[in-house]
């Protein structure tokens, strides 16, 4: 049709736009389909989706009943594939069968049925709507469908069972397909006759049917659904099902964990809604039972990088919840990354078939012989679709009977290629379901008033008695024990099943209804038993080395019994002088000093392996105050020395003078002021962060040998919330007062005294307690991961130090007094005789003589001042001087050292002789001037 086109422009391969086709049927037939197609500008026709048919009529007689109703599928002219539904008014009998179908020669495959007067009674029919899908996505209606007819058969003869009424189906092909269930479902409520009850398939049209019913008020009975989202009171409240929830898995596997002692699982699944709600089931119920989904992964199509994953974290037992196909891929990585053997348990769904990983796959890049390597071993969960049982039920048949009443009603067809065969108890027993449920109604309905054939839409009545009825039911069918929990889903047992040797054995039951699990104990396992579910981590502590610290100790006690003799020896001999002039009190704190650090190196050395871990924190403090303290004696006491003998020593003159005179009170408060504020510093850091125990952890070790474990190594330390702040308070402390001790030392090493005499030795143990502590304190830090490398470090310095300060300070004092028999106190001097006491005053004379000369050296410089003077008058005056009589030239000689006045050709003047009284007229030397005694003292 295109206004101004001939016709051979027509006969042109390309119309154009807006040009129009229109579809003929030659003779009877009816065009199905678009009848009119318009040339699109895209260069396509329209309603291209929509096949246009001529298919012969059937004849319309049929399409109308009299004293009956007629419904007809699909809506439209009677043409092939029509299927009409037959149904009588009340009063009448249906004769012939309740529908026919319209094939492609344009007959209806049946007679038109008639109906009859009833002058006998008759049971009244209750209708039920249903959807079996005979095609599509999952075509279960192959095999329920017969199967529900065969349980309507026998609800129908039985006379216990609504003797009074007739069940009768209506059914249509949904073919799994919501949007053909959407017409369908329109057509079953708005034809005749009522529904009472709806029987939906596949989960996709459940879905859909079980949302509407409620406004219809029906009851809604399912055989083939097992989407867990189906398990939602609130927006499917009149729901039911006879096949089980997808996670009704889950309770047997939790079981199972329980069983095998597991606590930490993994879990892997395809990205669909029904595995993601059975896996959110299967959470909450882990989590109910103190069992812990450690790792999570999904996938949509790849499941490579969820695999590694898995790898990665460590999982060992693993849940795998995806269809067949993506199982092969999954498994196929399985095998590329080792996530198979002893070590590794996969829980998968039980309703692939039994040679799914044989299967050749374009998908994958394994061989059949590394799948079925890396599937060995698994363990598989199926819901129990057919009584395991040998017993007669509500239907009186036993399970194998059913099957082989089915088998003849299928006409011999092979069960694998017969679409819902494994579903078809489950529809079996749904319609029985029903029929039960509808039996119990009958009494409580009477009792009202009512009946089921008052049964409408706007009824609700009826409708919760119903849904009580099946709410409560509980018989046992060919499927198994037939049960509703609270959302309406089937209680149902569980097979599980183990892959042993390339086939699967049937290894327990699990009836979740009264959770009981039958185990045959059949199970078998790659290694010697199921495997953990983590990797075993072995807590071990790392203690000190025994002999290490046995040896250290036997120092320290050696080095303490060294303290004692040396304590021991300076208080005996505190009275001798030469110990005196040593400061034997400061001597003392030094050696107490010395022990208390020797004795810290036991609690140093104390750990988990010696003492409980409560007593731990003790320990600690006792270390940090032995060494604090210790420390604070020490070396407190020697810097003490070191300090004033610097002080009064480098000062000027004057004031040295001043404070010759060393007031031991002085020394003894020095010493006390470090160690109070060691001691301050300490009861602070005690108690505003005490110490306490604290464990680090090591990198696991893996043990030798083939074990399934980790050895986790941990070491027990001292510590506090801030250490490191108080180690640097400490440290620098420390640190700065060694700095000066080194300096104090250097500076006073050339100084000689007598009130501390040992300062040299002091300076030398200061050099060796400075140098030793600088290098221990950074040292232990860093070693503090390696125990028995710290402590030997820490404990050997503390020994050496104090080893070398004892012999250092006392070992020469013992030596001198040893040598030169100085024992003597003060009071045992006096008694002995007075050539002993010039012995031991020989000294002390030394000294005084020294200072004598010095001061007659003097005494000279001022005289010889006074002669220049004269000599220099000498010189600018020319008077005779006087001749003695006395002609005796010696008379003239001047005392050794002097100048001789002959030289100067000159005499000299009385007023020098009188002035000086240095000559007299006997030629002889004054004694008032100079004692011939002095003479050799005065030139010395």
């Amino acid at each position: 049709r295109y206004r101004g086109l001939t016709q051979e422009q027509v006969g042109a391969t390309v119309l154009p736009l807006d040009y129009e086709i229109e579809y003929i049927c030659r003779g009877n037939r009816w065009i199905v389909g678009p009848k009119v197609r318009k040339c699109l500008p895209n260069g396509t026709w329209t309603d291209l989706t929509q096949r246009s048919k001529c298919l012969l009529l059937c004849p319309r007689v049929w399409t109308s009943l009299e004293n009956g109703r007629v419904s007809e599928w699909p809506l439209g002219p009677p043409v092939e594939g029509t299927i009409l539904q037959y149904s009588c008014l009340p009063g009448f009998i249906l004769i012939g069968r309740n529908s026919t179908h319209c094939n492609k020669l344009g007959k209806w495959d049946s007679l038109k049925p008639v109906c009859h007067c009833d002058s006998i009674h008759h049971p009244k029919k209750l209708y039920i709507g249903a959807l079996f899908p005979m095609s599509g996505g999952w075509p279960g209606g192959q095999a329920c469908l017969p199967s529900a007819q065969m349980a309507l058969d026998l609800v129908n003869k039985r006379t216990d069972i609504l003797p009074e009424y007739e069940l009768e189906l209506i059914h249509y092909d949904s073919m799994c397909d919501p949007g053909e269930a959407t017409k369908l479902l329109y057509d079953l409520l708005y034809t005749e006759p009522i529904k009472m009850v709806l029987m939906p398939g596949c989960s996709s049209v459940s879905t859909l049917v079980a949302e509407a019913a409620r406004m219809w008020n029906l009851i809604v009975l399912s055989y083939g659904s097992s989407s867990p989202a189906l398990s939602n009171r609130q927006r499917f409240p009149t729901f039911f099902r006879t096949h089980p929830s997808a996670t009704l898995h889950n309770p047997t596997r939790v079981q199972l964990f329980q069983k095998w002692k597991w606590t930490k699982i993994a879990t892997i699944q395809q990205t669909t809604e029904v595995f993601t709600s059975t896996l959110d089931d299967l959470e909450a119920r882990t989590k109910e039972a103190g069992i812990e989904i450690s790792v999570r992964q999904s996938f949509l199509t790849d499941p490579a990088p969820a695999v590694k994953n898995l790898k990665r974290q460590d999982a060992r037992i693993i849940v795998g919840l995806f269809y067949e196909t993506e199982a092969r891929k999954v498994f196929c990585e399985v095998y590329k990354e080792k996530l198979y053997g002893k070590k590794y348990v996969w829980f998968l769904i039980g309703w692939y078939a039994d040679n799914w990983f044989k299967i050749k796959d374009p998908s994958i890049n394994c061989t059949v012989e590394q799948m079925t390597e890396a599937v060995e071993g698994h363990v598989t969960t199926e819901i129990v679709m057919l009584n395991p049982e040998t017993v007669r039920g509500a239907s009186n048949l036993t399970s194998q009977e059913f099957l082989n009443q089915l088998m003849s009603k299928l006409g011999g067809k092979n069960p694998e290629e017969t679409g819902g065969f494994q579903e078809a108890p489950l529809a079996y027993d749904a319609v029985w379901a029903l029929a039960l449920a509808l039996n119990k109604t009958v009494g409580p309905l009477k009792a009202k008033g009512r009946r089921l054939e008052d049964f409408n839409y706007n009824n609700r009545d009826i409708t919760a008695e119903i849904y009580r009825a099946l709410n409560t039911s509980s018989f046992e069918g060919v499927s198994g024990h037939v049960v509703f929990d609270a959302q309406g889903s089937r209680m149902a047992w569980t097979l599980i099943e183990q892959l042993q040797g390339g086939s699967y054995k049937k290894i327990g039951y699990f009836d979740s209804t009264k959770g009981n699990l039958s185990w045959y104990g059949n199970d078998k396992w790659i290694g010697p038993g199921p495997p953990a579910d983590q990797t075993v981590v072995i807590e071990v502590f790392r203690f000190l080395s025994q002999k290490l610290f046995v040896s250290v100790s036997v120092f320290a006690g050696l080095g303490i019994l060294l303290g004692i003799v040396c304590l021991t020896f300076n208080i005996y001999n505190s009275n001798v002088r030469y110990i005196q002039n040593s400061q034997p009190y400061l001597n003392n704190m030094t050696a107490v000093g010395c022990m208390m650090a020797l004795a810290a190196v036991f609690p140093l050395g104390l750990d988990g392996h010696h003492i409980h871990r409560k007593q731990f924190p003790v320990v600690c403090q006792f270390r940090l105050w032995l060494l604090g303290l210790g420390f604070s004696l020490a070396y407190g006491s020697m810097f003490t020395k070191i300090w004033w003998v610097h002080t009064v020593f480098t000062k000027k003159d004057d004031k040295k003078e001043k404070r010759k005179h060393l007031e031991p009170w002085k020394l003894y408060a020095t010493v006390g002021v470090l160690l109070v504020i060691d001691v301050l510093s300490l009861m602070i850091w005690q108690i505003v962060d005490p110490l306490h125990i604290t464990v680090e952890k090591f990198v696991r070790e893996a043990p030798k040998g083939d074990l399934d474990v980790l050895i986790q190594p941990l070491l027990e330390h001292c510590s506090s919330d801030k250490m490191n702040t108080w180690l640097g308070v400490v440290y620098g402390y420390k640190g700065l007062l060694l700095l000066l001790g080194i300096f104090l030392a250097y500076e006073t090493k050339s100084i000689s005294t007598e009130k501390i005499n040992d300062h040299r030795a002091v300076g030398m143990a200061i050099y060796n307690v400075s140098v030793l502590c600088m290098i221990t304190a950074p040292v232990t830090m860093i070693l503090s991961s390696q125990q028995d490398a710290s402590f030997a470090f820490a404990s050997l310095a503390i020994v050496f130090s104090v080893y070398i300060t004892l012999v250092v300070l006392f070992v020469p004092k013992m030596r001198r007094l040893i040598t030169r028999g100085e024992w003597q106190s003060d009071t045992q001097e006096t008694m002995k005789t007075q050539g002993s006491s010039t012995n031991n005053n020989d000294e002390e004379k030394s000294r005084q003589l020294e200072r004598e000369n010095k001061e007659l050296q003097k005494i000279i410089q001022e005289k010889e001042e006074r002669v220049s003077e004269l000599r220099n008058q000498l010189n600018h005056s020319t008077p005779l001087l006087p001749i003695p009589s006395n002609n005796d030239p010696k008379s003239l000689i001047p005392p050794p050292g002097y100048p001789n006045p002959a030289s100067d050709n000159h005499s000299l003047p009385p007023s020098f002789s009188n002035s000086s009284n240095l000559y007299q007229p006997d030629g002889k030397i004054s004694r008032n001037n100079c004692h011939t005694s002095r003479l050799q003292l005065l030139y010395k």
